[in-house]
């Protein structure tokens, strides 16, 4: 069994859970040492034992793990002082998401709150919003709706007001100002000694400058471009910081595109509010669209439903074989042939 000074490393996140994994790793070196993945680079990655940061390489055994900050791994010093990971230990939860050519795109690891941070000037966006509550609800962290620039953004109350509305009263929603103190007494509730949150956004949103107010860690910040309101990729790498209260804070660089990284049964659960009403509809297999007895229509935000559709037809793509596509372009130009020839039926030929 591998000694771990569980008070110093608790204070990075460490939890019992996470501690028991242990148990599960019968070949571990004599002389391993259990570290987090604070940031992770294309060469090397950064890691603290609880103590201090240090950098350290992958060993072949690990070139196919997904490594992400976050991650609790195994840490051995082999010749001349170097430090090597041997080992990963499965993470609590693991947020991911699905990049265009299908693949996995590991994001951060052992989170229990996600600060989805918007912006309430060009950055707002309803729909993104619910995308990125979306893929971390079903990867089984908690989100809090951060809506940042309170100060200076764009008819505030009615847009806070929009989204009161129209997200599940559920779901944490604040205002906040970055750059005031004021931030860290509003987010104090997930600010817990232990506890570990993750900063997700688009760029300009404003993340760095949270981590900078609640951790004095001294991440660049930027502003954003004239004319459409977009930030700059300030942040290029995740990364892990920690607060004076004993709470971990990962920012990472803005996210633009974001596919859902989940199956059909899983994104419909992540929208609960409508999965509930769902069972008071007419008919099982009911779509919210036009059949009668529906208890959705009318009763969830009309543009939040529409949303609720494209995701599900994102994830439902998202899980297709090529040799499924290949069928479903078939059926439909099968099904548009089979309307071009019934409107030659009735209407003749022109």
């Amino acid at each position: 069994m591998i000694d771990i000074d569980f008070e110093s490393l608790r204070l990075i996140g460490l939890t019992q859970t996470i501690a028991s994994q242990l148990y599960l790793l019968h070949d571990a070196p004599a002389n391993a040492q259990l570290v987090r993945i604070t940031e992770v680079q294309r060469d090397w990655l950064t890691v603290h034992d609880g103590h201090d940061e240090f950098r350290a390489r992958v060993l072949p055994a690990l070139h196919d793990a997904a490594l992400a900050v976050g991650d609790w791994v195994l840490s051995t010093t082999l010749a001349h002082d170097e430090r090597w990971l041997s080992a990963l230990l499965p993470p609590t939860t693991h947020i991911a998401r699905r990049g265009n050519d299908g693949r996995h795109h590991s994001l951060v690891s052992n989170v229990d709150t996600a600060l989805l941070v918007m912006g309430l000037d060009h950055d707002f966006n309803p729909r993104r919003l619910e995308r990125y509550i979306a893929i971390v609800k079903t990867a089984g962290v908690e989100p809090v709706v951060v809506m940042s620039k309170a100060d200076i953004g764009d008819e505030v109350d009615q847009r806070m007001e929009l989204l009161r509305q129209r997200l599940p009263a559920s779901i944490p929603l604040l205002a906040v100002n970055t750059l005031s103190d004021d931030a860290a007494a509003q987010l104090a509730p997930w600010l817990g000694a232990g506890q570990t949150l993750v900063l997700l956004g688009s760029s300009g949103a404003g993340k760095s400058t949270l981590t900078n107010t609640l951790t004095q860690a001294g991440q660049q910040t930027g502003g954003v471009r004239k004319g459409d309101g977009r930030g700059r990729h300030t942040t290029t790498s995740r990364s892990l910081h920690r607060c004076a209260g004993g709470a971990c804070i990962i920012d990472t660089p803005g996210l633009r595109s974001w596919q859902p990284d989940a199956d059909e049964a899983s994104l419909t659960a992540a929208f609960d509010d409508i999965d509930a009403l769902a069972a008071q509809c007419q008919f099982r297999d009911c779509r919210h669209a036009g059949e009668p007895g529906c208890a959705v229509r009318g009763a969830v935000d009309e543009d939040r439903l529409l949303n609720y559709h494209k995701l599900l037809r994102e994830a439902r793509r998202s899980q297709q074989t090529p040799l499924d596509r290949i069928a479903e372009v078939a059926k439909w130009k099968v099904m548009q042939r089979a309307a071009v020839a019934r409107s030659k039926d009735k209407f003749g030929k022109r």
